[in-house]
């Protein structure tokens, strides 16, 4: 299965380090983070998972949920969880999906033959409250992931749903955004009295709006 921007998420039912998880049901309101790890007690995958432990408030500060995803079943799963506090200097506290028949691996395209015929990839959905595939991001094996990236994408994504705006490269939070070219200069006026500055028509700059 190929999943696109803007597909609904798929739902399952699978055993995690938290217990059952009926996806849909667990995600309930919130924005979602899902991340899929190729394989328990590898050393990328544990600097990984404390990192997000670390950043769990960032994440809850933004309605957002966290929650990992390995091949390996939830026995496992307890034990690497001590490594990882140990090594890492955080606990994990989101859950941790076991996913040995591969049943969430297969509906969100996690598995990569050309990669491993059995080990996931470094995949990460980020999922809206309609449940939404807003985003996605695929690293081979070898490549840990830059999780301060997600959140700021996180804040683009949540940011332009309530505006009219788009963000541009290396944008952080707190900084200046795009106004977007489907508004008029009179329409633009009435969202953002602050102003803007015109580089060229099509690239309006205008202070953040929510700030």
């Amino acid at each position: 299965m190929t999943l696109r921007l803007g597909d609904i998420a798929p739902d399952f039912e699978q055993d995690s380090t938290e217990g059952r998880i009926r996806f849909h049901e667990w995600a309930g309101d919130n924005w979602v983070v899902l991340f899929s790890h190729p394989k328990n007690f590898t050393p990328v995958c544990t600097t990984e998972l404390g990192a997000v432990a670390k950043l769990k408030p960032e994440f809850d500060r933004r309605n957002v949920k966290v929650i990992g995803l390995s091949v390996d079943p939830v026995s496992e799963h307890g034990r690497w969880a001590a490594d990882i506090e140990e090594t890492q200097g955080a606990a994990l506290n989101f859950p941790l999906i076991a996913d040995p028949d591969r049943t969430v691996s297969d509906l969100y395209g996690m598995i990569h033959p050309n990669a491993s015929d059995t080990l996931t990839v470094r995949s990460v959905f980020v999922i809206d409250p309609q449940k939404k595939v807003r985003l996605i991001l695929t690293y081979p094996a070898a490549t840990g992931r830059n999780f301060d990236e997600i959140l700021r994408a996180v804040d683009s994504l949540q940011l332009t749903d309530g505006y009219s705006v788009a963000t541009p490269a290396d944008w952080e939070q707190g900084e200046d955004v795009i106004i977007a070219p489907s508004l008029s200069d009179e329409q633009a006026r009435e969202r953002f009295p602050q102003g803007w500055k015109t580089l060229k028509p099509y690239l309006r700059v205008t202070p953040q709006p929510n700030r």
